[in-house]
Parts: structure tokens; C-alpha cells; sequence
């Protein structure tokens, strides 16, 4: 471990990076009011300059962080670190958030070393020092396990995932952690949004927040509302050393890389098609579905809520 949780936050509940984290979280009751990175009023410049592009990141994270209540009082949170750009943003954008929070919170960084062939973490482990970050690294062969639970054509997608998440929960209840943040993005969720539509038969994407099946943790995804895109821009701008996975890409035909195609092929018609989808998953008509449990659960609960146009 390396680190010390807690030592360095700055600020107060009076403090203009609080006042404006309240305007993110826009004074929902129990919602963290998380700063804002390098805030600033002046009108946008094309290009984006890599800070401004690491604002607009930052801004993006904490209004879900926000909306969605994800961090709270007291919480200690595993982050995934994979050692990819998705991951390195979240870690270091949460990290710089909280140490000038208005509310405590605890960080501790977990990568796992999965034995893929050629790996080589040096340098991940150098940033992680470098950051003064609290983290551990996990050394556990799953590539093996993989190889052999997928065979027959398979894909290694669901055996490497319930693997890495088995080791992840460990990890979380060895440090004390009620809490494990992911680094999916938006595309992410859309495209498990087709996969779910296309393939499954079930309109499903991807929660902000969820609690794991036990009760023992809840799962957060800060980058949710964060476009892939903006975040492979600003990790070639950090320089981020970025870890292959002989996995992920190993496989060619894949449900994922399909819904992929889809948006990317809708996007050429239809240029902000994945923002217009991401407000799509937050403006569900619930009455308008075919789906009994969710008609009965809707007509029981509709007079909590103002109607919509």
C-alpha cells in the first residue's frame, strides 16, 4: 500500500469549490457536492486544449456523481484500475475531486495482474506511486482459466469478467471498502443497451449504481455519462501507460463490437445520436412500455412524480 487516505484534503462546507459542487449535485438532499476541476467562465476554444478537455471531463463525472448520489459521507472506495484510459481517468479524477471534497471520503486503487503473456507493469505501478495513491497490486493467473472455460468458439467475455469481479470483491472486503467504482463510459452503456435489445430481448443498459447480489458492496460508474471518445483524446494527452489485454481484443465477431458498428454507422446520420440515446435511458416513459411488473409498479407509484411532456 501507498499513501495515506485522508491526509490531504483541502477546503471547507464554505468554500467556492463546495458552492459549486452544490450546483452540480443541484441541491438534491444526500447528494455528495463534489468540486469542479479548473472551473472557468471563459468561452470555449477549438480545438480543446487538454485542460479543457480534462474540465469538461471532470465536470461530466461529478454532475453523475451527483445526480446519481454515488459517494456519500464516510465512504471507502475500491477503483478498478485495469489499465486502460477509462480507468486512469476515473482514478485521477476522483483522487484530485477529493481532496477538495466538503465530505471525507477514502480512495484505494486496485489492479490486477490477470498473467497474460508479455504483461508488464512497471510502469503502471510507477504512476500509481506517483500519484500517492493508496493501491495494491493483485497477482492471480484467470488468462489460464479463461482459456480453458472458453473453449468451443466461446467468448472470453463473461468467464474473464466473473473472475476479475470475484477478485475485485475479495479486495474491496480485505480493505475495508464498501464501495467499488468501474470505468464504464456512455458507450459502454449503449452498446449493452443494443446487445440487451438485439440479442437478449431486454431493454437493459447499464445503472449508475447498483448493489452487488450479497448486499456487500455497492458498484458504482462515475465515467457514465463520459463519451469515449473525450476520454481516449485526454489519456493520449496524460500519457497514461497503457496496459494491452490479450483478451478483449483476441476475439473477432463479438456482440459488442457489432452494437459498436451500429452507433457508429448511426452517428453519420444522426451526428449526436449517443448523447440523444444517453437522454433517452434518463426520460423513460414507464406507461408506455409492455412490460406488466413495471406497468403495475408505475400506475402504483405515478402520483409521486410531476407528469412529463
Amino acid at each position: 500500500m501507498a499513501g495515506h487516505p485522508g491526509s490531504d484534503r483541502l477546503g471547507g462546507p464554505g468554500s467556492i469549490e463546495a458552492i459549486l459542487g452544490w450546483v452540480i449535485a443541484h441541491e438534491a438532499p444526500n447528494m455528495i457536492p463534489l468540486p469542479l476541476l479548473g472551473e472557468t467562465t471563459e468561452a470555449p476554444e477549438s480545438p480543446e486544449t487538454a485542460s479543457r478537455l480534462r474540465d469538461r471531463l471532470s465536470r461530466t463525472m461529478l454532475k453523475t456523481v451527483g445526480e446519481y448520489q454515488l459517494i456519500k459521507e464516510g465512504d471507502r472506495i475500491l477503483v478498478a484500475v485495469s489499465g486502460g484510459k477509462d480507468s486512469y481517468t476515473m482514478l485521477e479524477l476522483l483522487w484530485e475531486a477529493r481532496k477538495k471534497a466538503p465530505v471525507d471520503f477514502e480512495l484505494v486503487a486496485v489492479h490486477l495482474d490477470q498473467g497474460q503473456p508479455g504483461y508488464d507493469g512497471r510502469a503502471l505501478a510507477a504512476w500509481l506511486k506517483a500519484l500517492e495513491v493508496p493501491h495494491e497490486i493483485v497477482h492471480e493467473d484467470t488468462y489460464s482459466i479463461v482459456l480453458e472455460q472458453a473453449r468451443d468458439n466461446a467468448t472470453y467475455c463473461a468467464p474473464c469478467s466473473r473472475l476479475r469481479r470475484g477478485i475485485l470483491y475479495s479486495s474491496a472486503e480485505r480493505h475495508r471498502c464498501n464501495k467499488l467504482a468501474l470505468g464504464h463510459h456512455r458507450d459502454d452503456a449503449l452498446e449493452t443497451l443494443f446487445m440487451n435489445l438485439l440479442y437478449a430481448g431486454r431493454l437493459q443498459a447499464m445503472p449508475a449504481r447498483y448493489r452487488t447480489n450479497d448486499g456487500r458492496f455497492e458498484v458504482i460508474r462515475p465515467l457514465l455519462e463520459c463519451a469515449e471518445d473525450d476520454l481516449a483524446r485526454h489519456a493520449a494527452n496524460e500519457r497514461y501507460p497503457i496496459i494491452p489485454c490479450n483478451l478483449c481484443g483476441a476475439q473477432s465477431g463479438l456482440k459488442r463490437d457489432r452494437a459498436a458498428e451500429l452507433l457508429a454507422t448511426l452517428e453519420r446520420e444522426i451526428p449526436n445520436v449517443r448523447n440523444i440515446m444517453l437522454s433517452a435511458l434518463k426520460n423513460v416513459r414507464p406507461s408506455h412500455l409492455l412490460d406488466v411488473e413495471v406497468a403495475e409498479a408505475w400506475e402504483a407509484s405515478a402520483h409521486k412524480y410531476p407528469a412529463r411532456k
